[in-house]
């Protein structure tokens, strides 16, 4: 097969997947100040204090809430994260349970063109099983003989990759947890408190901040520890939302058999 064939154009689908974690990164729009700076964060977190305390999280202002709940957040051993976002290159999902020892599994989907499943079990290797409508998609373009070959190498199978490879890097931007929560920043926001609610099943609290062309919408746990359980962001260049679940639940990333894998090296 010529060393051209990537079966998975990995660059467009990071790109578009990063994209994603800027819905939670204060320095990227959601939470950060009206104009920038720090000290209108810091008049908005006085102005939007309660006049009584009332419900959970008494007597905190917005501000405060989403600063805990960013901490608490920040704590956590493993989680998932349940990613569905709009770009204009096309609808972008994604599902992946990664803990801070670099464990991760789940999977991604870009746009029509199908799904690819991945497995991260330890520190050297990543693993990506590729559906057929993704397959087709990805050789699309190339000839009828390398598209077969394409389908008959990896139709149902595993391509193995160097978890430090470039490529694989970056499949992997949202399965590095550590890396993932610093970008959540405390300090600088304007939430105003809502309504108490749930997600999922867990009560939480709805905490939101608007500007004339986005809203968004973070929803912190009232019972437990105040992790982080939605964010949501309606309007702007790309509106969506991330879910957080399984908050410190053990990642099964288990290497799949041999016979079932195939290496990317022979790729070329």
């Amino acid at each position: 097969m010529p060393a051209t064939v990537r079966p998975l154009r990995r660059a467009t689908l990071t790109a578009a997947l990063c994209a994603a974690v800027a819905l939670g990164a204060t320095a990227c729009g959601p939470f950060s100040g009206s104009s920038g700076g720090t000290k209108d964060g810091a008049d908005s977190a006085k102005s939007t204090a309660p006049a009584k305390p009332a419900g959970p999280f008494e007597g905190l202002s917005g501000p405060q809430i989403v600063d805990k709940a960013i901490g608490a957040t920040k704590t956590a051993d493993s989680l998932t994260l349940d990613v569905a976002l709009k770009t204009t290159d096309g609808p972008i999902k994604a599902k992946l349970a990664t803990d801070v020892r670099g464990h991760c599994a789940g999977t991604m989907a870009l746009g029509a063109t199908g799904t690819a499943e991945l497995i991260k079990p330890d520190a050297t290797s990543v693993y990506m099983r590729f559906d057929e409508a993704f397959l087709k998609e990805q050789a699309k373009g190339e000839s009828a003989a390398v598209q077969a070959e394409v389908m008959k190498q990896l139709k149902g199978r595993w391509m193995k990759s160097d978890a430090k490879d470039p490529d694989a890097k970056d499949s992997l931007a949202l399965c590095d947890l550590k890396s993932l929560l610093s970008d959540f920043e405390q300090g600088a926001n304007t939430a105003v408190k809502g309504k108490e609610t749930t997600v999922d099943g867990e009560k939480a609290l709805m905490l939101t901040q608007a500007s004339a062309s986005e809203r968004t919408t973070v929803y912190v746990a009232t019972e437990g520890k105040p992790y982080l359980l939605k964010i949501v962001s309606a309007g702007g260049k790309e509106p969506g939302t991330i879910s957080f679940r399984d908050y410190d639940k053990p990642v099964e990333a288990k290497a799949p058999p041999k016979k079932d894998v195939v290496d990317e090296k022979q790729f070329g």
